[in-house]
């Protein structure tokens, strides 16, 4: 049972008896706008609670008016959805059209519309709407856990990744599904919205610096999937076995093991320094074959030094707040 459902059962459970110990009318109606009222963050729980009251006030005010011109007839219902949704449309107040229309049907019901009549409305809409809110903000899971599991994740994903790059460059007939990089990128979109979660469950004195982090990490980690991608295009151009792929496919062996340390040592970055030395000193390619795989390596090299980049202007606007750094 999600811990949703359990917050909206309280809600409405709190709302219902407070209705019936006010002695609104009808007392369930303070339950169903609990229900409606309930949201997954504490942020969009109040802005939930606020447009939908506006709503509903601006929607009572408008249904009022035309009752008590037109009278109760189920034409005057039509006219108000006419008149009134799309100016709450227009207003941002769209999410509590639902909301408004509880309301007025509860006045088209009653036949009638006077101060004691709006006022039980409005009761209605604080209690159940404030019942909402009272749940959202007492308690949110918190989304640490869950985010810490999806950086291991992603970063053992990337390790697996360079791995089999490794491997195709050590021997080009390697056929690999591609498993990893769809994995990847699945852990990466669910740990932005899971850190945009966290942001919006903030309370008041809690670090945002400490829940950015996440978001920061997750959308690093999503360009540089942008650079594996690239990188991959070079490598399935590795159609024969080389010396330089084999140099290459070393570079990737200590990459695999950097991008799961929790410290930046810049290992990778000094190997690829010296392996384009070492390419530079090698013989000219002997035939035109030999060119071109050369070529597409060289490439994956360039490829691999924007993914470097990539982790070092991320660790260079995180390094106040934290130490671990990945590759």
């Amino acid at each position: 049972m999600g811990i949703r459902v359990i917050k909206t059962a309280l809600a409405a459970l709190a709302a219902i008896y407070t209705a019936s110990t006010l002695g609104l009318d009808p007392e369930l109606a303070a339950g169903l706008l609990a229900i409606l009222g309930v949201e997954v963050t504490r942020k969009r729980g109040l802005q939930s609670a606020f447009v939908r009251f506006v709503a509903s006030v601006l929607g009572l005010f408008f249904a009022s008016v035309l009752f008590a011109a037109l009278g109760f007839h189920i034409w005057v219902i039509s006219l108000f959805i006419l008149v009134a949704f799309p100016v709450m449309s227009r207003l941002a107040l769209k999410d509590g059209i639902t909301t408004s229309a509880v309301i007025v049907f509860h006045v088209y019901a009653k036949a009638e519309v006077t101060a004691a009549i709006i006022v039980n409305e409005v009761l209605l809409l604080l209690v159940g709407l404030g019942w909402a809110t009272v749940v959202n903000m007492l308690y949110m899971p918190r989304e640490d856990r869950n985010l810490a599991a999806l950086r291991h994740r992603t970063e053992a994903l990337f390790s697996g990744i360079f791995n089999q790059m490794a491997r195709t460059l050590r021997d080009p007939s390697h056929v690999w599904d591609g498993a990893e990089l769809l994995e990847a990128g699945a852990a990466i979109e669910e740990g932005i919205r899971r850190a945009d979660l966290a942001l919006e469950n903030r309370v008041p004195g809690q670090d945002a610096a400490e829940l950015r982090y996440w978001r920061t990490y997750f959308e690093m980690r999503r360009l540089q999937l942008e650079s594996v991608s690239d990188m991959l295009v070079c490598v399935s151009l590795v159609y024969e076995k080389l010396p330089q792929g084999e140099l290459a496919a070393e570079v990737f062996d200590l990459l695999a093991d950097e991008v799961k340390s929790d410290v930046y040592e810049g290992i990778v970055e000094r190997h690829l320094s010296e392996l384009g030395g070492r390419f530079k000193q090698m013989a000219l390619p002997a035939s035109r074959d030999e060119f071109e795989i050369r070529a597409a390596i060289l490439e994956l090299t360039h490829e691999l030094n924007r993914y470097l980049a990539i982790a070092k202007r991320w660790k260079k606007h995180k390094a106040a707040r934290m130490t671990a750094d990945p590759a």
